[in-house]
């Protein structure tokens, strides 16, 4: 199609949040289609959207112009366009100050401020009601360069209006331009756009009213369309005014910081002489020649490409957190290079695994390495902090992260706006399972009654438009961006909704499209935990003890993952990987790198699971077709794994250099959306075989880089994990309560809640006190009094609804003999910290049960003067039963020390013949049996071939239920539904490990909401 004389200079997409209808891409795309000259991606003040269509242009015959609307205090609207580099970072400048002083999401901005740098840029005004004379005036004034009225039509105004517009601009003598103002590319997005006018109306469709469009007219539209609506002259100034848009974001010139070189160094020399010191740290005197090799060629490599300061950067963080002893550690691609190692950003040796530095440097990848540093999550604000002090909130900002609608979030939003009642929201959300495509859907949803036909299709098309547009900015969980100058020269940037946090206005993938340097400031749970159980440990012995005090290859700590005990420890307590564990039967470092990465979708799916443990076994040969290729394959037995192993097959058996076999690693990370791995596979079976592989091993080859699809993990990933798997292993091993109680500090994370840590670590012989007044600190802490390694005292910090603050004061004066009487706290707590207190049965100690806690907190309050009332002393109140202090303990904390409730139930006659989790240890492969317990866990993995994974708690352990499609389907209501499930199924067993196949699935909640009536039966 020929190029129009047209452009569409004021396109929205739908990263003006929550009103434009359409993808960036989309509307590029579209007016490609149409033939458009150029469009302008411009949405209100934000540059969120432009790389996505950035991207989409470059395909694409079609020019994209870098822009923006504003909308002023005095309701003028403006649309300013970077017709070049100068005047995209005037731009960019613009947008950060508008937003600046001004909340999330939002800004403030007055018709005054158009006159601060925007010389280099193209402005227009917006042809709307509320323009006025005056105001083009005062543009015309304030601004350099000549301003023009954009004038849209969407045949909702008549014709009159716009010739009174084109009049004022001849007043003005100022030039009117053709647009279309869009906010969607097609019309089939108008439903879509009115249930989002709704939606930031906080309003319904139905009482919108004038609010919502009344056409499907802001759309792109064809030149025939065009030419009935506007001048001749209008849609050519378009054209025009669109040539003097040269600007394009590969212009982008993004520098390293270089803050961390001392005077007197350059970079290279300063990186040399850190690696040459980490060398003799690292390696004493032991450093072999192949490692000296590989050190010497990243090092060349690194200057090569210009990454010195990159490295430097990194080093700088990751020095400040040791000294300040903040446990940190790189992982992921950092993995790969041995001067990551040296540098002690990474605690991967290179002599223990054997990783590919092409997964991190190459010169054909043409972009900067991505290094991830793990740092204490209860810490790492520091870091941030550190981050952002030492550059400056100009030079540095963490990446955005695009929230965008999910199945869930877009059901409740539409159903909102098309004021459709809770119920049948519920239903929609919870009775119908939307991932089987738009048809049988529909056909769920009329079956179920929830809506008619011609409702539920609409509702359903509306639901997959509305799934994945962006719904707002949030911060990314510790992606910065440092720059060299000032970062808003590149890139907006606005204020986080957390203090002291600014965002850009990109994510980490349009970072990656413009090739900016991100560093990963990341935050683990498991760092936090070993940190505290070290310092536990150190105070307890009165000697420092540090992760090198650990020693390696302990056979009490493997024997112990061979049983698959591994609740609270890192990576591997997940239902998959504890049935993993003695199937796999780990011994060694290497054997937890494999362990790590063998449960994932990668490997399951390429079918690469089995056939591992069969030859680990003994059950099957393993062969070889080649030195090389037995080279690659070796340590994991000739099955590929990992993602290098990937790579490295391409580079030994096809002949892919580094640079391509990266390429063929970012095609199978996204081979389902855009299909582009295709492209290698002619290269890669031809490679093959031209070296005189087999045809069906290279198609064999090529199907397992298949099977890895989005889902393939990096060994340089899992090396790193595995050092935090033997280490949290060995620590649950020979230290559980200072683990378990490190665990217990450092929550929020992990698999388990409080409540499941505490019933297995008590199953280890670990004594658990419970909370009290005159024993908790804030935290969990240690009681050495009864074991030599501690018990567990529960703290302060597990009561719900208690307020740190409050109690700091209270804890530091607390007497040394404790409190003796409950008038010494209701002088210094509020009420409700002592009604949480006493939920929680904190005063125990003073008053013996929480009914006479009661009694006497009401007795240390003023009596009625015409009321003689009793002394508490004289009155003794009967103790509250079991259950109900049980449910007491659930209330407050969470958890209880007491009986488990379904101890208490388990001679209830709806669980009578159900079997415990340790009794299922007595039963028969095959064997029939009933189970029942609560429900701790639900999980449907993308790689479980439809399969839902049901965790089922009882007094004695956690039992594994397998639920096929077809039975969770036909009882969906009682699978996601239960609290208290009684499943009936078959039993099966496999190297000591044991599932439940369901067949039958009956919700017996009921039993927990009846406990306390039915307590008579269970004494």
């Amino acid at each position: 199609m020929s190029t129009l004389p047209f452009a569409e200079l004021n396109a929205q997409s739908n990263f003006s949040f929550l009103y434009g209808a359409s993808h960036p891409e989309e509307m590029v795309e579209q007016a490609e289609r149409y033939g458009y000259q150029a469009i302008a991606i411009t949405d209100d003040c934000s540059l969120s959207g432009v790389v996505r269509a950035h991207q989409a242009a470059e395909q694409l015959n079609i020019n994209l112009i870098i822009g923006s609307q504003f909308t002023t205090d005095e309701q003028c609207q403006l649309v300013v366009l970077a017709k070049n580099l100068n005047a995209y970072q005037q731009l960019c400048r613009f947008i950060t100050q508008a937003r600046k002083h001004s909340k999330k999401g939002s800004y403030q901005l007055s018709l005054a401020q158009f006159d601060q740098g925007l010389d280099q840029c193209l402005v227009l005004v917006k042809a709307n009601k509320n323009l006025q004379a005056t105001q083009l005036s005062q543009l015309k004034q304030q601004l350099k360069q000549p301003i023009y009225l954009l004038l849209h039509n969407d045949l909702s105004q008549p014709v009159s209006l716009l010739d009174n517009f084109r009049q004022l601009a001849k007043q003005q003598q100022i030039d009117c331009v053709a647009s279309i103002n869009p906010r969607m590319h097609l019309a089939n997005r108008k439903k879509l756009a009115d249930i989002l006018d709704a939606i930031r109306q906080h309003s319904t469709v139905q009482q919108a009213g004038f609010l919502l469009s009344s056409n499907a007219e802001r759309r792109l539209l064809q030149w025939s369309h065009l030419q009935q609506r506007y001048l001749a002259e209008e849609l050519t100034r378009s054209a025009t005014l669109a040539a003097q848009c040269s600007f394009g974001l590969n212009e982008i010139r993004y520098q390293y910081p270089k803050d961390n070189v001392p005077k007197g160094y350059s970079a290279q020399q300063y990186l040399r002489q850190l690696v040459e010191a980490g060398i003799k740290q690292r390696f004493e005197d032991n450093l072999s020649t192949e490692l000296r090799t590989q050190i010497e060629h990243e090092l060349a490599l690194i200057s090569e490409l210009h990454y010195e300061h990159y490295f430097l950067t990194i080093y700088d963080i990751v020095a400040y957190a040791r000294h300040q002893k903040i446990l940190c550690q790189g992982r992921g691609s950092a993995a790969n290079s041995v001067v990551c190692y040296c540098l002690n950003i990474t605690e991967v040796n290179p002599q223990q695994v054997g990783l590919l530095f092409e997964r991190f440097i190459s010169k054909e990848r043409d972009e900067p390495p991505d290094i991830d540093v793990d740092f204490e999550h209860q810490r790492r604000e520091e870091v941030i902090q550190y981050i952002y002090n030492k550059y400056g909130r100009d030079r540095a900002a963490l990446a955005a992260s695009i929230v965008t609608y999910r199945t869930r979030s877009a059901i409740n939003e539409i159903g909102k706006a098309l004021a459709i009642p809770a119920h049948i929201l519920h239903g929609l959300n919870h009775n119908i399972d939307w991932r089987d495509g738009n048809s049988n859907t529909v056909n769920k949803i009329v079956q179920a009654g929830l809506l008619p036909e011609n409702n539920a299709r609409s509702f359903a098309e509306l639901v997959s438009q509305l799934r994945g547009f962006p719904r707002h900015l949030s911060q990314h969980v510790g992606g910065f961006v440092i720059a060299q100058d000032k970062l808003c020269d590149l890139v907006p940037i606005e204020n986080a909704a957390m203090p002291d946090r600014t965002i850009i206005q990109w994510d980490k993938d349009d970072l990656e499209a413009l090739h900016l340097m991100k560093v990963d400031v990341l935050a683990l749970g498991m760092l936090s935990a070993i940190r505290r159980c070290l310092a536990s440990l150190s105070q307890r012995e009165q000697r420092t003890i540090s992760l090198s005090d650990i020693p390696q290859d302990d056979k009490a700590t493997y024997d112990m993952l061979c049983q698959g005990d591994s609740v609270g420890i890192f990576q591997v307590e997940s239902r998959a990987q504890m049935s993993m564990l003695p199937r796999l039967k780990p011994r060694n470092y290497y054997d937890l790198v494999i362990e790590v990465a063998i449960v994932r979708p990668g490997p399951i799916q390429g079918d690469m699971v089995h056939p591992y443990l069969r030859r680990r076994n003994g059950e099957e040969t393993v062969d070889y077709p080649s030195p090389e290729v037995e080279s690659v394959l070796a340590r994991t037995l000739g099955v590929p794994i990992f993602q290098e192993q990937v790579i490295k097959l391409a580079m030994v058996a096809a002949g892919f250099s580094g640079g391509e076999a990266d390429q063929l690693r970012r095609a199978m990370a996204s081979w389902k959306r855009n299909g582009k791995l295709a492209y290698f596979k002619d290269k890669l079976i031809n490679g093959m075989q031209a070296r005189g592989y087999p045809a069906d091993f290279a198609e064999r080859v090529f199907s397992q880089i298949q099977g890895f699809g989005e889902y393939g993990f990096p060994e340089s990933h899992s090396a790193s994990f595995a050092l935090l798997v033997y280490i949290s292993s060995w620590l649950k091993c020979h230290e559980p309560a200072a683990f378990c109680c490190a665990l217990l500090n450092s929550q929020p994370m992990g698999f388990y809640s409080p409540s499941q840590l505490i019933q297995d670590i008590q199953r280890h012989g670990v004594t658990i006190l419970p909370i009290d007044i005159n024993q908790s600190d804030w935290e969990h802490s240690l009681d050495y009094s009864q074991h030599a390694k501690g018990a567990i005292r529960l703290g302060l910090k597990q009561i719900k609804g208690l307020n740190k603050g409050k109690f700091a004061h209270l804890l530091a004066n607390r007497p040394s003999q404790g409190f003796s009487h409950l008038n010494q706290l209701t002088q210094q707590l509020d009420k409700t910290s002592l009604e949480s207190l006493a939920t929680a049965d904190a005063f125990a100690c003073l008053a013996g049960h929480r009914h006479q806690t009661r009694w006497q907190m009401s007795g240390t309050e003023a009596p009625l003067p015409l009321f003689d009332m009793p002394n508490e002393a004289e009155v003794n109140l009967t103790a509250p039963s079991e259950i109900e202090d049980i449910k007491q303990d659930y209330l407050a904390t969470r958890l209880s020390l007491r009986r488990h409730p379904m101890h208490l139930l388990r001679e209830h006659q709806a669980l009578k013949n159900c079997y415990s989790q340790t009794q299922l240890h007595q039963c028969k492969h095959g064997q029939l049996v009933k189970v029942a317990g609560l429900v701790v866990g639900r999980q449907r993995p993308g790689s479980s071939a439809d399969v839902t994974f049901v965790t089922l708690e009882d007094e004695t352990g956690n039992s594994n239920v397998i639920v096929w499609s077809a039975t969770a389907k036909a009882q969906r209501q009682a699978l996601i539904s239960s609290r208290l499930l009684k499943v009936h199924g078959r039993l099966e067993r496999c190297d000591e490990v044991i599932h439940i196949i369901a067949g039958k699935l009956e919700d017996c909640s009921w039993l927990l909401a009846d406990l306390s009536v039915r307590s008579r039966d269970f004494h």
